[in-house]
């Protein structure tokens, strides 16, 4: 009975241990690496490992609410090393980076949810999300994550108070922890702790995001199809005729329709493009005005006839455009009297695959 007693407390503390502060060794038996390089070497005084355009998956851990830290040394090439958390599957989870080569700017780093694939950062930019900060290319930079439920706190170099406070977008759900980026520069992480007995936040004041209003609330959505598909104009109506639709997403923020909620983007194909739809149903033939924006490209068509075609995205306009979402295109629509049908063909590489508009003059019409 003593023997039981003493293996099954032996237990107990072997599981509160592993709740409790963790440092991973940094080694392929605890991580799944999946990057186009990696080294595990001692840099600057520390046990690291040097990842390029990759992530490393902790093996064996899940996690929920708790406090994730790591060391982390910047360079001021373009990267952006991070942490994700929160990973049911590889293609969804909650997402903090640092862009190494903005020090000092607004976006010098990024708190973003990733869907089906996608890290929506066009559609979660701002101060609710990214924090201006002064990066130390001479030193190892602390980071520290702290989650609890729907919501985490981002703590640099050691800092007492929060340096950032953002909502989780993704419902709360147990999933593994992987570290690393994308971008052309490697960077080195060490000192990697998990420790899920810590996750009190303080001081959450969140940067409220400011509403577009006025905003379309909802967008059906059909089917994928190559964007190519989109070049000869004569055989558009086949392409329209021939969708599949039903599946519907909604505005986030106040701000933009997130198409990656009903679409997934790489699935395999090479299909890389959507049809949303809205109907208008006008009192007469009237001209009116729609504000809109989307990411990446978009294609226009009125009731059966293209009458715009845009691009925003990344780097599309000059060499630091962002391609954020918000209502910066606009265009007349020759209404008829009765149902008219607009559909925006969109098109997306990384960043966000995105669609808002609005009618800021919604007399004699109605939008569904």
């Amino acid at each position: 009975m003593i023997k039981l007693l003493t293996v099954v407390l032996v237990g107990i503390c072997f599981t509160l241990k592993l709740n409790a502060q963790q440092n991973i060794p940094l080694d392929t038996l605890h991580w799944d690496i999946n990057a186009q390089t990696y080294i595990l070497e001692n840099y600057k005084g520390k046990d690291a490992i040097y990842i390029q355009r990759g992530l490393a998956f902790l093996k064996d851990t899940k996690f929920l609410n708790g406090t994730i830290e790591f060391d982390v040394y910047l360079t001021n090439r373009q990267g952006f090393p991070g942490v994700r958390f929160r990973a049911v599957d590889r293609n969804n989870m909650e997402s903090f980076y640092l862009r190494a080569h903005l020090s000092g700017k607004p976006d010098a780093n990024q708190a973003t949810p990733v869907i089906n694939g996608i890290s929506p950062w066009q559609l979660y930019f701002g101060p609710s999300y990214s924090v201006a900060y002064k990066y130390n290319y001479n030193d190892w930079t602390h980071v520290k994550i702290v989650v609890n439920g729907n919501r985490a706190q981002l703590y640099l170099d050691y800092s007492t108070v929060p340096n950032l406070s953002w909502n989780l977008v993704r419902k709360p759900q147990e999933g593994e922890i992987a570290i690393g980026g994308g971008g052309v520069a490697p960077m080195h992480y060490a000192n990697i702790t998990i420790d899920k007995t810590k996750s009190e936040i303080i001081d959450f004041n969140p940067i409220a995001r400011k509403p577009i209003k006025g905003v379309i609330p909802e967008w059906e959505v059909s089917d994928m199809f190559e964007e190519t598909l989109l070049e000869k104009t004569t055989g558009l109506k086949n392409l329209i005729n021939s969708r599949q639709w039903g599946k519907k997403i909604k505005v986030e923020e106040g701000v933009a329709a997130n198409i990656a909620r009903q679409a997934v983007l790489r699935d395999g194909t090479p299909k890389n493009t959507v049809f949303v739809k809205i109907t208008i149903n006008s009192d007469k033939d009237q001209l009116k005005l729609f504000e809109f924006g989307y990411s990446d490209r978009a294609v226009a068509i009125l009731n059966n006839q293209p009458i715009y075609k845009g691009n925003n995205r990344w780097r599309s306009r000059d060499y630091r455009y962002l391609g954020t979402i918000g209502l910066f295109d606009a265009i007349y629509l020759d209404l008829k009297k009765g149902k008219n049908t607009l559909l925006v063909a969109v098109s997306e590489d990384f960043g966000g695959w995105l669609i808002t508009g609005r009618f800021k003059d919604k007399e004699g019409i109605e939008v569904y």
